[in-house]
């Protein structure tokens, strides 16, 4: 086999340093695992149709979340199997040696910047499109992995690159958690592409966001200024791809013989669960691309477990099925320790037109701890999200912490010169905060990012100008990212507080003397005849 015939030759220096940095990655393990099973005994090789079939990406017809229904994407996932061995994994005397396969597991997956992960993802779609037929405007350099990238993409061009990665993504969840095939769900990502338009092309005020034909679009995004958005708003995108290539590699060591190249994308989501939500599929994953903690792992299993639906634990709140209000809120959240998702979708007229048609539009908050009752901004962290119909993610800027405000009536009624206000706020200051929410969730108040230096300037809402935006409130949802723990934590301090409220409830008359001598009897006689004591005394 390939990984014991070279313990023992003399190992070359070529072959120390590629399994160094293969087992950087932790995958050499793997490697050699996959190497021995597939290889050939006689020639120490693995025949290029066998890895090509390992990474043959099987589908049947996909579940479109969004009206937007490209009829190349099938044939762009038929051909990505193809497309990851030419550009990687070069054949030699009919077949991939144990250095050539080390080679190309380093070339695609060892490790590496951001923006050369997003080159060699730009790479492989940009074959897969040629082979599929379809013109790209993406131009190499060189076959390096840091190599320069000149040309441009099409909005549709990044409707189909952030479909390609959501399907490796898929395939690797899916494969995990259900034995049944299914048809591949494709999510409406129309959020993230809008959100390159906007931040890679020169846009006009003509182009109407909330009724956009993403297919139809003529925008050239210059790949440069393409590259930076990724970088920015999803580091995480290559992640896609490199957990595909280990996926697939490990489903072929476990696999039965003959089985490894069979493997279909499966699970079952639906479409219609999560429509009736602020947190569908698309919007979750876009948060999720954001960064790597263990906050986006919950988010996406959250996404890949199963339908998204209001029985889903890790929804802790949501206004149209708890009831709206600060106190409907704090009953619900209260006791959580741990991240917390918090959605509201709210209407507010479009001003650039004449018509006065509402617009309906989704911003989020990602805090790194729950609430608690408080007159003065807390917290150590947290992320402020536009997230429909334009994604932008605004992350701390770390010159203030003025993360969350909290603030319910006062349980005793004392004089407030300055009574601090009732509700729930995020960046700014106190009275000039960025994001407000009122006592009653029945407005919100969206500022202009100069008031706030907590969170990185931006707009959370399109055509946002430098005056306050109220618009009423539509829904709320708060989503708990905290896992099992933090869960299981909350439930124990909501049944203390229970038993808590049932011990004040009951009088204990044991602990009370007759009554002639009780406290209360005083009083009534007093209030009966407020005279009568002083007659007595004298």
């Amino acid at each position: 086999m390939g990984a014991s015939s070279s313990t023992q030759q003399t190992v070359s220096p070529e072959q120390r340093e590629l399994e160094s940095l293969a087992a950087s990655t932790g995958a050499l393990p793997l490697l050699r695992n996959f190497f021995s099973k597939l290889s050939d005994p006689q020639t120490n090789t693995i025949s290029t149709q066998s890895l090509q079939q390992c990474f043959y990406l099987s589908h049947e017809d996909p579940v479109y979340e969004s009206e937007q229904k490209p009829e190349s994407f099938p044939g762009l996932l038929d051909h990505l199997g193809s497309s990851i061995v030419d550009l990687f994994f070069m054949s030699e005397k009919g077949g991939i040696g144990w250095l050539g396969f080390l080679r190309g597991y380093v070339k695609c997956c060892g490790r590496m910047s951001a923006l050369m992960s997003l080159n060699i993802l730009l790479r492989i779609f940009a074959m897969a499109m040629a082979k599929v037929g379809l013109s790209s405007k993406l131009e190499f350099e060189s076959d390096e992995a840091d190599c320069k990238i000149n040309g441009s993409l099409l909005p549709s061009d990044v409707l189909l690159l952030l479909w390609m990665c959501w399907a490796m993504l898929w395939d690797v969840r899916t494969s995990k958690s259900s034995e049944s095939k299914a048809k591949l769900f494709l999510p409406d990502v129309s959020h993230l592409v809008l959100s390159a338009v906007v931040s890679c092309a020169d846009v006009n005020s003509s182009l109407d966001v909330w009724d956009c034909d993403i297919l139809g679009l003529e925008i050239q995004l210059p790949v440069g200024k393409f590259l930076s958005w990724a970088v920015t708003t999803g580091p995480t995108v290559p992640d896609c791809f490199t957990q595909f290539v280990l996926g697939r590699l490990g489903s072929s060591v476990t696999a039965e013989e003959g089985s490894g190249s069979s493997q279909s994308i499966s699970g079952d989501i639906s479409s219609k669960a999560s429509q009736t939500l602020l947190l569908t599929h698309g919007r979750a994953w876009a948060i999720s691309l954001v960064s790597r903690n263990a906050v986006n792992d919950e988010i996406l299993s959250a996404c890949f477990a199963g339908d998204i639906d209001g029985t889903n634990g890790n929804l802790l709140y949501r206004s149209s099925a708890h009831g709206k209000g600060l106190n409907r809120f704090w009953s619900n959240v209260e006791g959580y320790h741990g991240p917390l998702l918090i959605l509201i979708s709210a209407n507010s007229e479009d001003g650039s037109q004449d018509n006065g048609k509402s617009r309906k539009w989704i911003i989020g908050v990602l805090t790194q701890q729950g609430f608690e009752n408080r007159d003065t901004f807390y917290g150590t962290s947290g992320n402020l999200y536009a997230i429909s119909p334009i994604f932008h993610v605004y992350s701390p800027s770390g010159k203030e912490e003025n993360f969350v405000y909290s603030h319910l009536h006062p349980t005793r009624k004392v004089y407030e010169s300055h009574p601090k206000p009732v509700g729930i706020a995020f960046g700014g200051t106190i009275s000039n905060e960025r994001m407000f929410i009122d006592e009653d969730f029945a407005k919100i108040t969206i500022r202009h990012h100069a008031v706030d230096k907590t969170y990185r300037p931006g707009p959370l809402i399109p055509n946002q100008g430098f005056l306050p935006v109220e618009a009423p409130i539509l829904e709320v949802e708060v989503w708990g990212l905290g896992g099992r723990t933090a869960k299981e934590v909350q439930i124990a301090y909501k049944k203390r507080e229970e038993l808590f409220t049932e011990q004040r409830r009951k009088v204990d008359l044991k602990t009370f003397a007759s009554w002639e001598d009780s406290p209360e009897k005083m009083m009534m006689d007093m209030m009966s005849d407020p005279n009568r004591v002083q007659r007595e005394d004298r």
